[in-house]
This record gives C-alpha cells, structure tokens and sequence, in this order.
C-alpha cells in the first residue's frame, strides 16, 4: 500500500481516514486516547488487527496523559481508558486482546519511574504494530496455497492494509497469490451499509493493479451457481473456540451459498482473533450501528425518514461452512477445536 494506515508518534497518532476514501486521503491526528476511541468508534480505523493496533496505542497515550499523577491515580485512570476503548468496538476481540496486553505490561512495570514505563508502553505498542505487518505476511505465505493459477477469488468488506497495520488477511492471501503470478481474478462485494468494498478493498486492488471486478452481495448467488468463482476467502473479527466466526454482515449468506454450490470457503485471520473464552458464535457480541449507515449513501437519504432500521454490523458464520481457517500457524482444518487449541497462546 502507498498510504499507511497508522504511524504512531511521540504524543500523537496519525491515522489515514477511511471514511474520506477513496475520494481524499486524509489523516486523523489522535492527541489522546478519548479521541482514539472515537476514532475507532467512527470508523476512522477500522479491520480487527488494525484497530487491536491502534487500541495499544490507545493505552500508551492515556499512560502519557496521566503521567503527572501518583503511580496509584494513573494506573486508575490508565485502567478507566482501557474499558472505554475496548468498548469502542466490542465485536473484535483484538481490540480488547491488545489493551489487555498492554495492561498487562502497565501492571508488570508499575514500579519502573514514569519515563522508563512511558519508553516500555511505547514500546509495546509499536512490537504490536510490527508484529500484526509480520503475521499477516504468514498469512499470506500459508493462504496462498489455497488459490490455483487462473483462480477467480470472492471475498467480501476490506481486509486488506487498510484493515490491518499492512499487507492484510485475506486480501493478503490474495495480494501474495498475485505476487506469485497466479494469473487471479478477485470479485470484490461492495459491502453495505458502510461500501467497505467498494471504496476500500477496490481501492487496494486498483492501486496494485490486481485485475479485479466490484459486485454487489446480491450478485454472488448467480456468480456461484454460474462456476465462475473458485474460491470464497474472507476475515474475521472473532472467532469463538468452535471455530464460529463473525465477520462483516452478509458473510453468513455468502458461507451458505458456497455451500451450496460446492465452492471452498476459507476464512483468513490471526490467532489474537480467536476467543477461547467462547465455546460457540452465540455467545458473540454482535454491534448494532446507527440507522444512519442505512438510510443515507453519501450523505444523500434514499429511505424514508421514519422507517425502523436494524444495522447488524456482523453476522455469524458456522464452523461447519468454513473449509479452513488461515493462521499465521498453518491452515486449520475441521473440526476446529483441536487445531485451535493447538495454536494457543499460552
């Protein structure tokens, strides 16, 4: 990607303002871990690694904010602006898998003098940073392993650079498939309400020249049932220990019809995005977004002022339509459990 998705500075984060895309590229100054969360809340940064990123950074500046306070009175309030961040996205879990380990380090340095712990956050947030670029290319480096040469590849709302700290998850299995002159086609959904993929994820693929065709969701059904996608690869924000995922709403319908049609379906993440505290998708906490998302397209309302509108932002996909999930461990295969058991980070 030529734009970066976040920097994060001295008494600052910088962040690329997804909601200006693909028309602006601006950027978002964070002075604070208030304006973080609300970055996050408001879709400045969104993508589950990309937030988990931006969330650790989150907790460095609230330590810097509080600096000045007793040891006691900041870890307080350092504490208070966890729970406030972690709650700015309460779908993905390596937002709050990031502000947890943080905590951690917060608590295990505690005694350290206040600069030493500021140079210790600070430094954690950035091995998080670099660490989410790293797995992702794992990722990509296993995934690819599942497109063939003259592949047409289906995947659904962004999870590219853009949704990560670089490179992506499952744009990232197809960008290292590209990279291999695989000869691919990617058919990329637009991705209602917000159009992740059509303004992001067609961005990506235009700015590295990856042949491409943006769709609508109600335009899979017939693409599959026609033959002319070969593989469905999409990300995930959670996913519990079953191997249930949620990811971006209208994942579950293209999962089903996969199925349908006999036609792999590969989910591409992380191992930070498995909840093991989760036995199953039902215990997922699904967000609810405004109505606003729904009843306006560029600002223009297409919907009529008083009509009811239920904004999911995810939906659920069951293990048993999942083929494998892409970890930067391996490829795991059903039943999922054992294979992500495996790969826990104790």
């Amino acid at each position: 990607m030529k734009h970066q998705t976040m920097e994060l500075k001295k008494d600052e984060l910088v962040l690329l303002d997804q909601r200006k895309l693909p028309g602006k590229v601006e950027y978002y100054t964070a002075e604070d871990f208030r304006e973080v969360a609300e970055a996050i809340s408001k879709m400045v940064v969104r993508g589950a690694p990309a937030i988990g990123a931006v969330g650790a950074a989150g907790i460095y500046l609230a330590a810097l904010e509080y600096r000045k306070m007793s040891a006691q009175e900041a870890f307080q309030q350092v504490n208070k602006a966890a729970e406030i961040l972690k709650e700015a996205r309460p779908t993905a879990v390596n937002l709050s898998w990031a502000v947890d380990r943080m905590m951690r380090v917060l608590q295990k340095n505690k005694n350290k003098n206040r600069e030493a712990l500021l140079r210790v956050l600070e430094n954690e947030a950035r091995n998080i940073a670099q660490e989410d670029v790293e797995t992702n290319r794992q990722i990509g480096l296993y995934g690819h392993t599942v497109i063939s040469d003259n592949s047409s590849v289906l995947t659904h709302c962004n999870t590219g650079a853009l949704a990560t700290v670089d490179f992506g998850t499952a744009l990232g299995v197809i960008r290292e498939s590209f990279r291999r002159n695989k000869n691919i086609h990617v058919y990329a959904t637009e991705t209602r309400p917000r159009l992740q993929g059509a303004r992001l994820t067609a961005f990506e693929l235009v700015e590295e020249n990856i042949p491409a065709t943006l769709i609508v969701e109600s335009a899979v059904a017939p693409k599959l049932r026609a033959g002319e996608i070969d593989v469905v690869i999409v990300g995930a924000d959670r996913i519990a220990a079953n191997g249930d995922t949620a990811n971006k709403i209208g994942t579950y319908m293209i999962s089903e019809l996969a199925q349908l049609h006999s036609v792999p379906f590969y989910v591409a993440a992380p191992r930070s995005t498995v909840d093991y505290s989760l036995n199953s998708g039902q215990e997922i906490e699904i967000e609810r977004r405004s109505r606003e998302e729904v009843v306006n397209i560029g600002g223009s309302r297409i919907a009529p002022e008083d009509i009811t509108v239920d904004n999911p932002a995810f939906d659920i996909t069951p293990a048993e339509n999942i083929t494998g999930i892409i970890t930067e461990h391996g490829i795991i295969s059903p039943p999922f459990k054992s294979g992500l058991d495996e790969i826990k980070d104790d």
